[in-house]
């Protein structure tokens, strides 16, 4: 038989979400009431011990006096004694007895009730009675009195007692070498000390160093890194930068060419082999040590940068900058050696802002390394977008450098190719000769079917490597060409305007159509305002003649101002001026008149070769010789400028030098007279150059130019024959002065001078007349 069921309903969910409400209030309040009660009774202790104090102060128990009697008080005393003792009662008697017999009757305040909170309180005073009332007497030692030492706040007076060692507070003369603590030391003494602790910690960290290496699943590089923390105020900066260095090369060394990722918890739990266990807990702890190590480095440099004095003295302030200079470079090393590595992206962060600093010319260059060695991309990425940030947020007031290392991406088609055949994977497949010999011929045809699989699987491969890539190198270049207009539309008297045309006269062959429009009309307004230097509006020139020699040559533009503006510019040019301008003009004239050959008119070809002419006459040598290339060039390109080395006039009008119209200078009514100077310069060189225009630049025959140069461009020959060393390129033929700049002629002429002179005392004094021929 069933039990009856309970006639009680069960609570509902509602009802016991309330109930625990209510619970939950109720226990709130009690302990409210509790933490009351606990400061309630703190305050009564407190207020007690406060009372102790001031009555103990007050009945401080004081000795009996006894005092020398008068002689009334004796009188007194001899009638009282005179008095009979039946006049008080025995209960009087008794009551006086009992309380003499007390021992507390003479100290004891009987002004009020004895009761049980006066034992209590007595209890409290004993022990502050138990405090001496004087302190302990120190023996006085003999104090000997130093030379003062002198701050900003005044003469800071120095003693030392007799008897204590006077001991150097920059060397720690108990520490490890174990020398015994001197009385005095001197600067000699000092150094050798100094020489024998370096001594004792380099073998320590080579010692450490070989260890890893040998045995890199040794758990060495925690000790190794804990010296970073040298606390040896004579020795502790050397050290440090010995140890930074020293784990920046293990590092390198050990680290594996693979990312390594944490392990989720389901591998964790997951039972493995004892190998594959020890190499797990090898990888954990060295990106464990990778990190910490960084984090060191990283805390270096913002000591130095926020010139925080740290509490512990170990190393003086003025050693922050040379031990940050060491993490920095440490930081740069490991930002080339370990690109595809942990933290990868955290040494970009630390580093970009670096390039603003004191230390920005080691973090530029280890990014130009590290965007000329970035085949796939992704590095550079994740630079060009801190730099992007940097820029932004310093609201572009950075370094001209920050930008100059764009230039360095390696974004061009013809290295893209080049690439992605290094980058793709390679397989060695068998040729029939080692198919007939070792297989048979079933073998054969799968081995057959095998390859053309495999090598299906490579073309896919490499396709979604390159597709991988230029996305990359896409995004790359959005940011860059972002930072630029950004600069060109905030900024346009900005000092990192030069960079910015520079960039993007060496990025303009990628930029998007839809952006020729509003940056042709910015680069004209710029070149317009005379506000540019040479080297700036030469930047402006290259970057339009780039784009509508690439992707603009299906815009309808005839840009003849940036023809005159070049033309007018040639002129300023010279050998005072700075050199690495005419590479810029050189990369012009190739875009402007070379490549654009059919939208250039004659006469505009012959005023440029005319003007060019005349510039390689007071320019360096290397630049005369690219300048005479170019016009070479552009000969070749318009055959008719030969009118120019005849002394026939073509057509009507002279021919104006000054004007900066190159389509009406009437460059046909000139010559290239400068060719025949150029024919006697002391570069052999420029002389073949010269020999070779004046004869028409042939292709053949004894005045074709020699191979190596004829196959050269005019920028190449300016860097083959550059003078930066200083010297000559070839070495120049040692002449006698006035032997080799003359001809036979003219030398029989200066002779004949130069005998009559001798011969006859010519005086300048007197006036000249006709009459005395």
């Amino acid at each position: 038989m069933e039990p009856p069921r309970s006639k009680k309903r069960r609570p509902t969910f509602r009802r016991l979400l309330k109930t625990s409400g209510v619970k939950l209030e109720n226990k709130l309040k009690n302990r409210q009431l509790k933490q009351q009660n606990v400061a309630k009774k703190q305050r009564k202790e407190q207020k007690r011990l406060r009372q102790a104090v001031k009555d103990a102060a007050i009945r401080t128990p004081r000795p009996l006096e006894t005092y020398r009697r008068r002689p009334e008080e004796e009188e007194d005393e001899d009638f009282l004694d005179s008095l009979p003792t039946d006049m008080m009662e025995d209960d009087d008697v008794q009551q006086m007895t009992a309380m003499a017999r007390q021992a507390s009757f003479i100290t004891r305040d009987l002004s009020g009730p004895v009761h049980g909170a006066k034992k209590r309180r007595s209890e409290v005073v004993q022990s502050y009675e138990k405090v001496p009332r004087k302190m302990v007497r120190t023996e006085e030692k003999e104090v000997i009195h130093l030379l003062p030492i002198k701050d900003k706040t005044g003469v800071i007076p120095q003693s030392v007692e007799r008897g204590t060692p006077l001991i150097d507070p920059v060397i720690d003369l108990t520490g490890s070498c174990g020398c015994k603590p001197h009385f005095w030391l001197t600067a000699e003494q000092q150094k050798r000390l100094r020489a024998q602790k370096i001594n004792q910690k380099k073998l320590q960290i080579a010692s450490l160093g070989s260890t890893i290496i040998s045995d890199p699943f040794s758990n060495r590089l925690k000790e190794l890194r804990g010296m970073l923390m040298e606390s040896d105020p004579s020795v502790a900066v050397t050290i440090r930068k010995l140890v930074m260095v020293s784990l920046m090369e293990i590092f390198k060394d050990i680290a594996p060419t693979y990312r390594i990722r944490p392990l989720t918890p389901a591998e964790k739990a997951t039972k493995v082999k004892k190998e594959t266990q020890q190499l797990r807990e090898f990888e954990e702890g060295l990106v464990s040590q990778y990190k910490f190590y960084l984090e060191d480095l990283e805390q270096t440099i913002k000591d130095w940068k926020q010139k925080k004095k740290k509490r512990s003295q170990a190393v003086g302030f003025q050693s922050y900058r040379s031990l940050a200079e060491v993490a920095v470079r440490c930081l740069c090393e490991l930002l080339l050696a370990l690109p595809h590595f942990n933290f990868h992206n955290n040494i970009v962060v630390v580093l970009v802002p670096l390039m603003n600093d004191p230390v920005s010319g080691m973090c530029c260059d280890a990014f130009r390394k590290l965007f000329q060695q970035d085949k796939l991309g992704g590095a550079s990425l994740a630079t060009v977008r801190v730099i992007s940030g940097l820029v932004k947020s310093l609201n572009y007031n950075v370094r001209p450098e920050v930008l100059r290392t764009l230039l360095s991406l390696r974004i061009k088609e013809v290295e893209m190719k080049k690439d992605i055949e290094d980058t793709a994977p390679k397989k060695k497949f068998m040729n029939n000769k080692e198919k007939k010999k070792n297989l048979s011929r079933m073998q054969r045809k799968w081995k057959k079917a095998e390859e053309k699989l495999e090598k299906e699987l490579l073309e896919a491969e490499a396709s979604e490597g390159r597709e991988k890539k230029v996305k990359l190198h896409t995004d790359t270049l959005n940011i860059v060409f972002l930072i630029y207009f950004r600069i060109l539309k905030k900024a346009e008297k900005s000092v990192l305007l030069p960079a910015v045309l520079e960039g993007l006269a060496n990025f303009a062959h990628l930029i998007n159509l839809e952006f020729f429009d509003d940056l042709l009309n910015v680069l004209q307004n710029l070149v317009q305002s005379d506000d540019l230097t040479n080297r700036e509006s030469l930047h402006c020139i290259q970057t339009v003649f780039t784009i509508l020699s690439g992707q603009g040559d299906v815009l309808n533009i005839d840009p003849l101002n940036f023809y005159s503006q070049l033309y007018k510019m040639l002129p300023r040019l010279h050998a005072g001026a700075p050199n690495d301008d005419i590479i810029i003009v050189l990369r012009c004239l190739d875009a402007m008149l070379t490549r654009r050959r059919k939208q250039v008119t004659l006469q505009r070809a012959m005023a440029f070769v005319k003007r060019l002419s005349m510039l390689s006459l007071h320019v360096l040598p290397n630049a005369s010789v690219g300048v005479l290339a170019a016009n070479r060039a552009t000969m070749h390109a318009f055959p008719k400028c030969d009118f120019l080395l005849d002394n026939e006039v073509q057509g009507s009008g002279f021919y104006l030098p000054e004007l900066d119209e190159p389509e009406h200078c009437n460059a046909q009514n000139t010559a290239l007279w400068e060719l025949h100077l150029l024919q006697r310069h002391y570069h052999p060189v420029v002389r073949q150059f010269a020999a070779h225009l004046c004869q028409g630049a042939p292709s053949e025959g004894s005045a074709a130019l020699r191979v190596e140069l004829s196959r050269r461009s005019p920028v190449e020959l300016f860097g083959d024959y550059s003078v930066k060393d200083m010297s000559f390129n070839p070495p120049v033929d040692r002449f006698t002065v006035g032997a080799r700049l003359l001809n036979g002629d003219l030398q029989r002429r200066v002779d004949s001078i130069l005998s009559f002179a001798e011969e006859t005392d010519l005086d300048f004094s007197r006036t000249h007349t006709p009459n005395q021929h």
